[in-house]
């Protein structure tokens, strides 16, 4: 196994490439993302100084339609792991037949090292740097690893101020009031749920007496925790 996510990604690419009859010109295009953006983040801290912060948005494939993908907030963050998640956005989106493409986004911080304040600014920042990249028709990011629909609601707020319009289209996971939709909290884990029954179903088990291993316990982890209890 390769130290890199994409890597990894493009392996399990051409395996299965043996199963399925794509043109050369497909599998050409498949192998490289659309667009890769690698952006710096000022932030003013509580404290009064300045800190900057790595931040990226990969729009992998926008054949089917605009790119999707969530943003994460993490550590390890890195423009590797952020290409290989659009990259698995991009066949997510296609198996299901949905109009979108595949993208991902994210920030190399600790949020919980963060106030309330200085999470607003970097969420805000981090619009005011790929604003000519996103929108309802380009790429619309959502919810994933510590981002919620707090954070998601700065991001539309911010954009908004931008264009100068509201434009609640440009995110998903916002908070209801701002036009999310219900359901979205749970929707990631009963998506995994539905799934599972599929599969005990083919293999001929049954849920009173199958054991679960659950990697993750963030909202999806947990909820799906729940559900199968």
């Amino acid at each position: 196994m390769s130290d890199s996510l994409f890597a990894d990604a493009s392996q399990r690419l051409e395996g299965a490439l043996n199963y399925v009859s794509l043109s050369e010109d497909t599998i050409e295009r498949l192998k490289y993302p659309k667009s890769s953006l690698i952006v710096s983040i000022p932030v003013r801290m509580d404290n009064g100084s300045l800190k900057i912060f790595p931040g990226y948005r990969v729009r992998y494939d926008d054949t089917r339609g605009p790119t999707k993908g969530g943003v994460r907030y993490y550590p390890t963050v890195s423009l590797d792991e952020v290409t290989s998640l659009a990259f698995w956005m991009t066949f997510k989106c296609a198996v299901l037949s949905l109009p979108f493409g595949g993208a991902k986004g994210g920030i190399t911080v600790n949020p919980k090292e963060l106030s309330k304040l200085e999470l607003e600014r970097l969420s805000r920042g981090y619009v005011d740097a790929i604003a000519d990249f996103i929108g309802p028709d380009i790429d619309i990011p959502a919810p994933d690893v510590y981002t919620n629909p707090m954070i998601m609601g700065w991001m539309m707020d911010q954009y908004s101020i931008i264009r100068r319009q509201l434009c609640p289209g440009v995110v998903t996971g916002k908070p209801i009031a701002l036009g999310g939709s219900l359901g979205r909290d749970t929707a990631t884990a009963m998506g995994a749920f539905f799934v599972i029954e599929i599969i005990l179903a083919k293999l001929s088990q049954f849920p009173p007496n199958t054991k679960v291993a659950v990697q993750g316990f963030g909202n999806a982890g947990a909820t799906l925790a729940q559900l199968l209890a």
